[in-house]
């Protein structure tokens, strides 16, 4: 069975991988397509699509869009063959990667007046030069020695609701949908079962975006237990959407999750690029 992964990250944005090194470890693990989906900008999809021209594997030029939900708080859309120079995304990724330089800024100050205290320039060496994320800093603080795990760091100081969290700058959901439309790509709820809603809930949640111009929801997640990827396979089927799958691998940051980890069957794909715009720019 033919296999893909549409959820990879790389040092784009906060994977440890480059993307032409994701690529081919694609191709290794024998899947035939794989997206790159970084967070909030496209800046990897060229280097992507140049390592897998003489490779075979077809690479799906994609971003993870975060998006703030005025009850559900983060969520993240993802979105597929989008046209990563077109300005009505790509204007408004560099607003956010902006809002994102001051986030980084509040929280660095915050980690000093907790008594871990980073430079910028050491941050930035280990982000490569490409957007600073939260892994980045927790890897700093590993370095650094004032935790001794990653996860310590968000566990500790760098999740949601801990004393260094800083809110950022981001779209809302039907913004997010809209606007990879008209970048030419199709959108998919990326992995909806980690809120924790009930069956009704949530299937409000995927109309409510699918109004929007939604196009699918994916199913298949590596945190996703299986009663939850039926759940959504269903809803999937009852509202015509098309299922996607992926590992969200991002290398160092999550080191139990593989590329290709998961049996995505390939023909989602197709069901997927049936979804594409009309027309598209």
């Amino acid at each position: 069975m033919k296999i893909i992964d549409l959820h990879t990250h790389t040092t784009a944005s906060d994977g440890s991988f480059k993307p032409a090194e994701v690529v081919n470890m694609a191709e290794q693990s024998g899947l035939s397509a794989v997206a790159i989906t970084d967070h909030d900008t496209t800046a990897g999809v060229a280097e992507a699509l140049a390592a897998g021209e003489n490779l075979k594997v077809e690479v799906v030029p994609g971003v993870e869009l975060s998006v703030d939900h005025e009850r559900l708080g983060s969520l993240h859309i993802l979105g597929y063959w989008i046209r990563p120079g077109h300005p009505d995304l790509a204007g408004r990724l560099e607003d956010i990667r902006g809002g994102r330089g001051r986030r980084n800024e509040k929280i660095l100050a915050r980690l000093a007046e907790l008594g871990c205290p980073l430079e910028l320039a050491e941050v930035e060496q280990i982000a490569g030069g490409e957007v600073i994320g939260r892994p980045h800093l927790a890897q700093a603080m590993l370095k650094r020695g004032y935790v001794k795990t990653t996860q310590e760091a968000f566990d500790s100081y760098l999740a949601r609701g801990k004393p260094a969290y800083m809110e950022r700058e981001r779209m809302l959901p039907g913004e997010a949908v809209d606007r990879i439309r008209r970048a030419g790509g199709v959108a998919v709820w990326a992995h909806p079962g980690l809120i924790g809603l009930e069956e009704a809930e949530l299937e409000k949640e995927i109309l409510a975006l699918v109004s929007a111009g939604l196009s699918g929801v994916e199913c298949h997640y590596t945190e996703h237990s299986p009663p939850t990827t039926e759940l959504l396979l269903k809803l999937c089927r009852r509202h015509d959407l098309a299922p996607t799958g992926g590992s969200d691998f991002h290398g160092a940051a999550k080191p139990s999750v593989k590329l290709g980890a998961l049996k995505v069957p390939a023909e989602l794909l197709e069901g997927l690029r049936a979804r594409l715009p009309a027309g598209r720019p």
